[in-house]
């Protein structure tokens, strides 16, 4: 089995989804309804670009850093880019979670 090591690993929690993080690339994507992966989410393979926080006034606040609570992921796509709802938390994912991550080809 495959040691992984869970201090690069971050979990970015939105309202629906988790957002399963290595190294700054998107690994496992986690429907919270189901706890299922989710095998063909477009944040797969991708890396995270920076957050996003939407003002109140429709304007649009970048952050190029790592996204933080109350800001949306951004993730560049090749050509399709996703934005996530806010994140609500940011956490590191437990040993068991880690292995049980799908693997991505």
């Amino acid at each position: 089995m495959l040691q992984a090591e869970r201090r690069i690993h971050k979990v970015f929690v939105t309202r629906n989804t988790e957002y399963h993080v290595r190294r700054d690339v998107c690994v496992a994507v986690r429907d919270r309804r189901s706890g299922e992966w989710l095998r063909g989410h477009l944040a797969l393979r991708q890396r995270v670009h920076g957050g996003l926080k939407f003002t109140r006034a429709g304007g649009i606040l970048p952050n190029l850093g790592q996204p933080g609570v109350g800001e949306s992921i951004f993730f560049h796509a090749g050509g399709r880019d996703l934005v996530t709802s806010p994140v609500l938390s940011v956490e590191r994912p437990e040993k068991r979670v880690v292995s049980t991550y799908p693997a991505t080809r």
